[in-house]
Formats: C-alpha cells, structure tokens, sequence
C-alpha cells in the first residue's frame, strides 16, 4: 500500500499517468468534456426585482456621511408595519409624509402610530427628487399603546 493519495479520477476526462515529481506540459492537461444542462425555470423568474430604496446596508459611505451631517428634524410617527419593514413619518413643520425603513431605526422599540421621532433625511435615488428618514430615534413613545421591543416583548406606556 503506498503512503501517497492519489487525486480522483474525472469521469470523460483523458487518464494520462504522469510520475510525481516529472514536469507537467500545458498541452498534456485537458479540461472534462462540458456537457450543457438545462436549468429549470424558476415561476418567480421575471417578477422580482430589487426594491429601489437605498437602506443602510446598500446605501455609499458618501451619502450617510451627508445624511449624518445634515440637520435633525421631529416629527410624529403616521404608520409603520414591521412585517412590511417601512412606514411613514409626519413632519412636525408640515409637509409631506417622509418614507422610513426599518433598517434606519435605532434604539429598542419599534414605533408605533403617535410616537414622537427625531431624524435626519436623505435623498432616494435615482432621480433624487424624494427623500426617507434615516437615523431615526423615538423620542417621546405614543401615551396609552403598547409598545413592542424589537426581541418580541410588550410594554404598556
């Protein structure tokens, strides 16, 4: 029995016996013959395409330095829905409803309708005309609701 281990054997491929320790010319090497297999189609190919939102982890360095340095704003939570991931925040000063996603709250609670939220805002792409809340913090929770941590338990407030 020798102490060597001998490489596998590719099936198609040409068995050529080379003794260790001889060189080994590139035209004595050959690729396994490739054989063209079919894949199957998925029923969801077509239908799914990447959501358009930058969240924390696909947004550049460059614009959450922006976002970072940018002002602060307050506002009041609308809407949020932790099994869609988003929601919407009302401006304090009036305007439109600001876009939030749940991968730019902080702290331990997941907001609900009332809360009060500070935040910072930054662009969406591509055209940059819209904008989403980033960096969000609640700083007074909705009086009277329940409120849920992250991990799952309740709290009353």
């Amino acid at each position: 029995m020798s102490s060597e281990a001998t490489p596998p054997i590719q099936q198609g491929a040409p068995q050529t016996l080379v003794s260790p320790g001889s060189p080994v010319s590139p035209s004595s090497l050959s690729l396994p013959k490739y054989r063209a297999r079919d894949r199957s189609p998925s029923p969801m190919r077509g239908y799914l395409i990447p959501s358009p939102l930058p969240t924390r982890r696909t947004r550049t360095c460059s614009a959450s330095a922006r976002a970072s340095e940018g002002p602060s704003f307050t506002g009041v939570c609308k809407c949020f829905s932790r099994s869609k991931g988003h929601g919407f925040i009302t401006p304090a000063d009036g305007g439109n409803d600001i876009f939030v996603h749940i991968s730019d709250i902080e702290g331990e609670y997941v907001p609900v309708e009332g809360d009060e939220v500070s935040y910072k805002i930054c662009s969406i792409p591509p055209k940059h005309e819209k904008v989403q809340a980033v960096d969000v913090a609640i700083t007074h929770l909705a009086p009277g609701s329940k409120h849920e941590t992250w991990s799952g338990s309740v709290i009353s407030s």
